[in-house]
């Protein structure tokens, strides 16, 4: 079993650490990832400037491999390059916060997972959901790479269909604390406030993005509404955004 995991917290985040842990436990796992923080990249790819793959020593002794790209670079670089093409399953994460509703078009953890779709092979993205970071917090990802370990063996005895993939939210809770396992759709995701207006200190404004989440009761079956509920949410992903439902209606404008 060949396993490419990445992530966008970088290559030396503690999520991907916990999983790689239990998933050599599955096959042999190769770390891909990028060399540098690169959350909310999306899907962008990297195709105007040279990409760069370091070998690197990760905090267990065992060697990755840093890439100078995005997310999505990392999926492709590992496939071609590092596992020379051949690949059984791509993991992406644990992601430090969580990837819910409309927040996977930003996410650099779940477009890891559409270009592992986009190429056909199974895939999963994980993330921790805490939405905001308490100082002198340590988040414990154990209780996400176990339950990770659990979902990669079902997919790969049950696989979906081509080009999709799974995209899991664990609430930051206690294990004990945890009610259960919901199958979700997408919720919503609103943001308020999203840009801070400073100066430097020649007087020149600079602008933080960043944003609150707009408060709002989320719907029932929704990944938002789960993972509140204490809930690990797991959604099924497919790369069709095709609004089927607005067919006919652009139909009667006879264009």
């Amino acid at each position: 079993m060949r396993i490419l995991l990445t992530n966008d917290d970088g290559i030396h985040a503690p999520g991907i650490l916990a999983l790689k842990t239990v998933l050599e436990g599955l096959g042999e796992v190769r770390v891909v990832a990028p060399e540098r923080q690169r959350s909310a990249s999306g899907h962008g790819m990297t195709l105007h400037k040279p990409l760069r793959i370091t070998p690197t020593r990760l905090a267990d002794g065992s060697e990755g491999f840093a890439t100078s790209g995005t997310p999505t670079d990392c999926v492709i670089l590992g496939l071609d390059v590092v596992w020379e093409g051949e690949c059984d399953l791509v993991v992406s994460g644990i992601n430090l916060g969580s990837n819910l509703g409309w927040d996977v078009t930003y996410s650099g953890t779940v477009s890891a997972a559409f270009e592992a779709a986009i190429l056909n092979l199974p895939a999963l993205a994980v993330s921790l959901a805490l939405d905001r970071h308490v100082e002198g917090y340590k988040p414990d990802f154990g209780t996400a790479a176990q339950f990770t370990l659990s979902m990669a063996q079902k997919l790969l005895a049950d696989p979906l269909p081509p080009h999709t993939f799974l995209n899991i939210n664990v609430p930051a809770i206690p294990e004990n604390e945890i009610l259960g396992v919901a199958i979700t759709h997408q919720g919503r995701r609103e943001y308020v406030d999203r840009v801070a207006t400073r100066q430097d200190p020649a007087g020149r404004p600079y602008y933080w993005q960043y944003g609150n989440l707009r408060e709002y009761d989320p719907d029932a079956g929704s990944d938002v509404h789960a993972v509140l509920n204490r809930r690990i949410s797991v959604t099924p992903i497919q790369l069709d955004l095709t609004a089927y439902n607005l067919m006919e209606q652009l139909r009667d404008w006879n264009l």
